[in-house]
């Protein structure tokens, strides 16, 4: 059975993003030559997994007192 891995392009296009390639991605599950590949359940798994917006950082709120 041929397993297919996903492409940078192809993870960009599974999370609804521009460019994957400026994320933190998983470890690639396959490496070949320079391309890297991932599985689509690591990337699902990775996507569920990421911090949610304003998870940490950003600017203190003022406090109002």
């Amino acid at each position: 059975m041929t397993q297919h891995f996903l492409s940078v392009k192809e993870v960009s296009e599974r999370i609804g993003v521009k460019n994957a390639a400026q994320y933190k991605l998983p470890e690639p599950d396959a490496t070949i030559g320079s391309t890297r590949g991932w599985l689509p359940e690591t990337i699902d798994y990775w996507r569920a997994h990421m911090p949610g917006q304003g998870a940490g950082g950003g600017r203190p709120r003022k406090d109002t007192k």
